[in-house]
């Protein structure tokens, strides 16, 4: 006589939630995402604080951090949008045309750049230089991380990186 086989639908669902994923896997890429940093964030006259966002304006800005922390800083760089310009722009220097102000707690070393959120707002900060990644800062057992964007100001209006009109 056969015996009849039965599931056991309470053992496959507590296994299903197991994570299977390991830092380890090939197909794991989480030193690949960008990760965003706001210990250096500044309120200026010309940029807003997060108080002054509305509701909707915070949640718009959490769901384009989450969407952008799925892939590196380099890919933002290169993604276009607009007419001419890329989600992510790095400037370099502080710009010379600017209604901010440099913040002195910021890095003179630092590259300046902002990611385009929507219409004139902008997300504005700085990234480390690429020949910094890896090296390690004092002897502080802690190593330098060119994948990161350190938020520094809320640009409601386009006003960071003022283009001259001729």
């Amino acid at each position: 006589m056969r015996m009849k086989k039965y599931r056991n639908y309470a053992k496959e669902s507590f296994l299903s939630q197991i994570p299977t994923t390991s830092l380890e896997s090939a197909g794991n890429s989480l030193a690949e995402k960008c990760k965003f940093n706001f210990a250096y964030f500044d309120i200026q006259p010309a940029g807003q604080d997060f108080c002054d966002w509305t509701s909707d304006q915070q949640t718009k800005l959490f769901n384009k951090l989450k969407y952008y922390t799925k892939e590196s800083l380099d890919h933002w760089r290169k993604s276009p949008v607009g007419a001419s310009g890329s989600v992510l722009a790095t400037y370099g220097s502080f710009p010379a045309s600017s209604d901010f102000k440099h913040p002195p707690h910021v890095p003179h070393e630092v590259e300046w750049g902002r990611f385009r959120l929507e219409q004139a707002m902008r997300l504005v900060g700085f990234t480390l230089p690429a020949n910094l990644h890896g090296k390690e800062q004092n002897s502080c057992g802690y190593a330098f991380d060119s994948n990161t964007f350190y938020v520094v100001f809320l640009d409601p209006s386009h006003r960071f990186y003022k283009i001259e009109k001729r």
